[in-house]
């Protein structure tokens, strides 16, 4: 798996198939973004989201955090390269 060569990003996926084992009650209704449609021969991969650390943030009501927003990721000069493990 391609993003397995990356553990200080996104990494490999935490979960493979059986979205219901990691909490996930129906993933054809997501609580961000939007709804993909996962065909009979396709198994779902899960990775961890910077969502969840979002909203604790929030929860904390600190008065400055630097994060992201969903579907907007970090941008820098960096190359891949230099990650790659």
């Amino acid at each position: 798996m391609v993003t397995s060569h990356f553990p200080r990003m996104h990494g490999s996926p935490i979960q493979v198939g059986y979205p219901e084992m990691i909490g996930i009650n129906d993933v054809t209704h997501p609580d961000y973004g939007d709804a993909i449609v996962i065909k009979e021969d396709e198994i779902p991969l899960f990775w961890p989201c910077g969502v969840t650390p979002q909203n604790v943030i929030t929860q904390m009501k600190l008065p400055f955090a630097i994060t992201h927003a969903p579907g907007h990721m970090f941008v820098t000069d960096k190359k891949d390269s230099e990650y790659y493990e």
